[in-house]
């Protein structure tokens, strides 16, 4: 991180305490900078309410070192990260495939070095995902990064830039599959390099799995044919303090569990993202779907 990017981090955090928690008893609820993130935090601030909290929100906060530094210095009280991702980037630990044992692991780590809780994972897997474009995959013949590294060497790429300092990120990719590509990778805004694919300007990305813009923008996921990429599951990651201070809390959120399969984030996300719909609007909606459902006794999808 440069000394720029560190005093901007310092400043974000000392603006969010200069902001307070508001009043006494509330819960304040954040989430990373990209719309899935949003729909996430919305969610979780929304099923909060309904269990008669109030809720303070600090959306689009910035990225995972960043939540993750308010989170354990008590600034934020709860928000939703990715397994994967806090084991590999925060825990500093090798990538494991057994979404269990990350899950175990990580749960363990984060009570004893932070104090924070995992709650129950949400239902779907937000995995890294290669991305070309659909009509380049058909004429070529590509089903899986190990077809893509074969023409790599005459593509260009963009990645955000976690992706390009991640443990699990470019260099472990690039090593796994001897990608090589044209030029250097850009280094881009993950939300900005869908449409740079889109539009021809790069020729492979790396996205979210869950992304609504891929069907909407015609892009073709990769299959991960040597089994790189960690399971990324989407949990709320909880301040323990807060959970006992506020016993109807916790059982807000294990609500949630399961509730979200992989299928659903996309159309949330798609809402969103490909129709413009308000992020708030869009998880009201959901809400109230999955309480008629629960109600009904129905299954929630």
């Amino acid at each position: 991180m440069t000394d720029r990017a560190c005093i901007a981090g310092v400043l974000l955090l000392a603006s969010i305490a200069a902001c307070g928690r508001g009043r006494a008893g509330t819960i304040v609820v954040a989430s990373k900078n990209f719309t899935e993130q949003s729909i996430l935090g919305e969610l979780v601030a929304q099923q909060i309410e309904r269990a008669g909290l109030q809720v303070n929100r600090r959306f689009y906060l910035g990225g995972t070192l960043l939540c993750h530094q308010a989170l354990v210095s008590g600034r934020i009280d709860v928000y939703v990260e990715y397994t994967g991702t806090a084991f590999t980037a925060i825990l500093k630990r090798k990538p494991v495939h057994d979404p269990r044992e990350v899950f175990r692991q990580t749960s363990e780590a984060y009570a004893r070095q932070f104090g924070v809780t995992l709650g129950e994972p949400l239902g779907f897997n937000n995995t890294f995902a290669i991305l070309v474009r659909a009509d380049a995959a058909r004429r070529l013949g590509i089903k899986t990064i190990g077809d893509a590294a074969r023409h790599a060497p005459e593509w260009t790429a963009s990645f955000g830039p976690e992706f390009m300092e991640r443990e699990d990120g470019f260099r472990g990719l690039a090593a796994v599959y001897g990608l090589r590509f044209r030029e250097p990778p850009r280094v881009m805004d993950l939300g900005l390099t869908y449409r740079a694919l889109a539009d021809g300007k790069v020729d492979l990305i790396a996205g979210d799995s869950t992304n609504g813009l891929i069907a909407a923008l015609d892009l073709a996921v990769l299959d991960d044919d040597r089994g790189y990429f960690p399971p990324y599951e989407a949990v709320p990651f909880v301040r323990s303090a807060a959970l006992s201070a506020h016993p109807q809390l916790g059982p807000a959120l294990a609500a949630l569990g399961g509730k979200i399969p992989d299928d659903t984030m996309r159309r949330l996300n798609q809402a969103v993202d490909g129709e413009h719909r308000d992020a708030a609007s869009v998880v009201r909606q959901f809400l109230d779907g999955l309480s008629a459902r629960n109600a009904s006794g129905g299954t929630a999808r």
